[in-house]
């Protein structure tokens, strides 16, 4: 017996299936999707008796996608894209009076990058509506490949061997947007706050206050390079809390120049640049279906606008 699939197939369904397969729940792809829980239910019974084929099996109180849910969840992101694609296009002959951005980027790029290109954005194409997740870059390239958000801004440092734009990033669209030195920051009257460059290696005996974990790997690499190991005794991800504890003497720090462009200088730190000097890339990500969509091209230009410079770095 033959089945005539076509009809019957909705797009809310292979959603709701791709939801499922990453929760691991019901309940779980209620909440990403923004639904009631009861409401997926329902939507799941009615697709299952269109498609007459179960898609979920349900032992006790868990749930695991049958056969037919799991070839619904695999061909999610395809379809999904191909949906968006046809969307913009019909946007486009709107002249872009409508669209959707659906965007994640790194908490620093929130204070930073994000702000320029909703202002942008609005200036230039107020019909286009942006929501917006903070992710750090392993988590807003997997979004970006389940289907979750269109862009992702994420960063790299050279050589990092978790680096989430490799493997993880195969079959998805990784543009660099611009790249960006790295500072440290000493406390006022340190032996080597006139430095500039400041020589690493002087560093070595300091105590160190490191960052997220991609940060911190980076500080490991470059003190590595510098011929010593940092003695990390405070991490935390929050730049204006790194530069107080800086200014208060607990130790010195390495930043991106990124983390700096919001965050006030207390009066007791002072920011250096080092040697060996060291970069840090701000990439973005995204499906290859999202250069068709006129909502997604019209934000990558605007983004492609920014460069390194264009965040004031006050240095004393």
């Amino acid at each position: 017996m033959s089945i005539d699939l076509d009809p019957q197939l909705d797009l809310q369904s292979v959603r709701i299936a791709r939801a499922i397969a990453d929760s691991g729940s019901i309940t779980g792809a209620a909440r990403a999707l923004g639904y009631s829980q009861p409401a997926v239910s329902q939507h799941l019974q009615r697709a299952e008796a269109r498609l007459g084929l179960p898609l979920v099996t349900r032992t006790g109180r868990t749930v695991r996608l049958t056969e037919a849910g799991q070839v619904l969840a695999r061909h999610a992101l395809a379809i999904t894209s191909a949906f968006d694609a046809a969307t913009g296009d019909l946007a486009d002959l709107a002249g872009l009076r409508t669209g959707t951005v659906r965007l994640a980027a790194f908490p620093t790029a929130s204070s930073t990058i994000v702000p320029r290109l909703l202002a942008m954005l609005s200036e230039q194409h107020p019909g286009i509506r942006v929501s917006y997740v903070e992710a750090q870059p392993p988590q807003a390239v997997a979004m970006v490949r389940d289907g979750s958000v269109d862009l992702a801004i994420t960063f790299s440092y050279p050589g990092d061997r978790s680096d989430p734009h490799r493997d993880s990033a195969n079959g998805l669209a990784t543009e660099t947007l611009f790249t960006e030195e790295m500072v440290v920051v000493l406390p006022v009257g340190h032996p080597h706050s006139g430095d500039d460059p400041i020589d690493v290696s002087a560093l070595r005996t300091e105590r160190w206050i490191a960052g997220c974990p991609r940060c911190r790997g980076h500080l490991l690499a470059v003190c590595e390079v510098a011929g010593f190991a940092p003695r990390i005794e405070f991490e935390t991800d929050n730049a204006s809390a790194v530069l107080n504890m800086v200014a208060s003497g607990l130790g010195v720090a390495m930043l991106p120049r990124l983390a700096l462009a919001t965050a006030t200088l207390p009066a007791g730190a002072v920011i250096r640049t080092h040697t060996p000097a060291s970069m840090r890339s701000i990439h973005l990500v995204s499906s290859d279906g999202a250069r068709t969509v006129p909502s997604l091209v019209a934000a990558t230009t605007l983004l492609h606008r920014l460069s390194g410079d264009d965040w004031d770095l006050v240095k004393n």
